[in-house]
């Protein structure tokens, strides 16, 4: 396992991580989860990512339990939370300074700790002043509550305004961002956060690599039953998997299957491995609902040393992109 520092902190996060986005709850039970846990742990993870909407909560009581009994100890591993959504109440979302607070200690609650490493503002808040949500943030990391926070799937601009808030009252500035990233979903990290990661000292810690199984192939023909795509609860997925956008993704991801093959690795872990390959990601978040994934996925650290500059620009021909001399990482 590689570790990379979180943004410009000094923080050491492993370069793959585990989170509990969808699988926990709906696709496995306790001793599964412990079981995908303990192999990500052993392979070297040591970020375990979570959100108080996750499962309504229960992803959070999940890996609460499973780290209660894991017999870890605390410095070795990372935990996150993210808030946002936790009930239908007027103050149960947002991140108004109420919500931040109460939020964060129920979600401490739940996972059964004193403090998560990682706090996350899972949107941007229109209807809350940055500056509460700075003072706010800085104030549960004040307390003890968390040590480092930062946003997800926020603006450039808004988190420009709150490292410019940070800065300007003295507190504590966002140090990651949590964005989608992958093959098939990239502009937001090479584009529109690219002055952020020099100018604010911002990392990634970034989901859905594999742009929600996509990237496996496995839903080449269609959506399988069991699959995410499949699950109760999740049918907004679903537009991912079927009508024209998807059937030119899905004509990409054939497309990549000769790339992979010649690697000597499966797509997921091509696709893994080509985030990673982004100095500007800090930690790629992978999910699995079974043990034997979480082998698979950590295997895409090996994959990385295989990507050269020219099978990463084949791979740039593939997907119809060609990067920008001035900004390439690839090179």
């Amino acid at each position: 396992m590689e570790y990379r520092n979180l943004g410009r902190s000094g923080l050491k996060i492993s370069a793959l991580s585990y989170g509990a986005w969808v699988t926990f709850g709906p696709q496995m039970d306790q001793q599964v989860a412990s079981e995908c846990m303990r192999r990500a742990y052993d392979a070297g993870v040591n970020f375990f990512d979570n959100a108080e909407v996750y499962a309504d909560g229960a992803a959070e009581e999940i890996m609460g339990d499973v780290l209660a009994h894991s017999g870890w100890d605390r410095s070795s591993y990372l935990v996150s939370t993210k808030i946002f959504w936790a009930g239908s109440g007027p103050n149960q979302r947002g991140l108004s300074r109420k919500h931040i607070v109460e939020g964060t200690d129920a979600a401490l609650r739940r996972l059964r700790l004193d403090y998560v490493d990682l706090v996350f503002c899972h949107r941007a808040d229109l209807h809350t002043p940055v500056e509460e949500t700075v003072w706010a943030m800085n104030h549960v990391i004040a307390s003890g509550k968390a040590l480092y926070w930062g946003t997800s799937e926020w603006p450039a601009d808004r988190i420009v305004e709150a490292v410019h808030v940070a800065r300007r009252d003295h507190l504590i500035p966002p140090t990651m961002e949590q964005p989608q990233y992958s093959m098939l979903h990239r502009e937001r990290v090479e584009k529109e956060y690219l002055p952020l990661y020099d100018g604010a000292g911002l990392g990634t810690t970034i989901w859905s690599p594999l742009a929600g199984g996509l990237l496996t192939g496995k839903y080449n023909e269609g959506i399988p039953a069991g699959s995410r795509g499949d699950l109760e609860g999740y049918e907004w997925l679903r537009s991912r998997y079927t009508g024209e956008k998807a059937r030119g993704h899905i004509a990409t991801v054939r497309m990549l299957a000769p790339v992979a093959a010649e690697l000597g690795c499966t797509l997921a872990q091509l696709a893994i491995a080509w985030c990673l390959a982004n100095p500007h990601v800090s930690t790629v978040i992978t999910g699995a609902s079974r043990p034997e994934q979480v082998t698979e996925n950590m295997a895409a650290m090996e994959v990385l040393g295989r990507l050269s500059p020219d099978v990463l620009e084949r791979i740039e021909e593939i997907l119809g992109n060609r990067p920008d001399p001035e900004h390439d990482w690839r090179s």
